[in-house]
């Protein structure tokens, strides 16, 4: 059974970021299954609780974790930020992914650039 699990995404060691940053990433609720992978349907009952928070220097937006039609295996997933909804690329292929921490995710930075994301927490 999935249970709704808070994620806590910072940016990793880069050339933007040498030694990764604190300051540069997200937060975001969502569903995960005891191997800490998103669970879509689980999602279905649950998207009014996924919140998501980019958090980039001294700038914060604030939305939902949505899974939309498209992309690789028919869907993908997207923060709804404010009134836009970040659609760089075919969004984020956290479906590919493992929420555990101490894993590494890709998705876009608030620019579009694919940018890398070390798991620090699941709470």
């Amino acid at each position: 059974m999935s249970k709704l699990r808070k994620v806590t995404l910072h940016a990793a060691r880069s050339k933007t970021f040498p030694e990764g940053s604190i300051r540069h990433g997200y937060e975001f609720v969502a569903p995960l299954t005891a191997e800490g992978r998103i669970d879509a349907e689980a999602w279905k009952a649950h998207r009014g609780e996924c919140f998501a928070r980019r958090f980039w220097g001294d700038d914060e937006a604030r939305g939902l974790l949505v899974h939309r039609p498209g992309g690789r295996g028919g869907a993908n997933w997207a923060f709804e930020l404010g009134e836009t909804l970040d659609e760089e690329g075919e969004g984020f292929r956290f479906a590919d992914h493992t929420f555990v921490e101490g894993e590494y995710v890709s998705a876009p930075d608030p620019e579009g650039e694919l940018t890398t994301f070390k798991v620090v927490s699941v709470s």
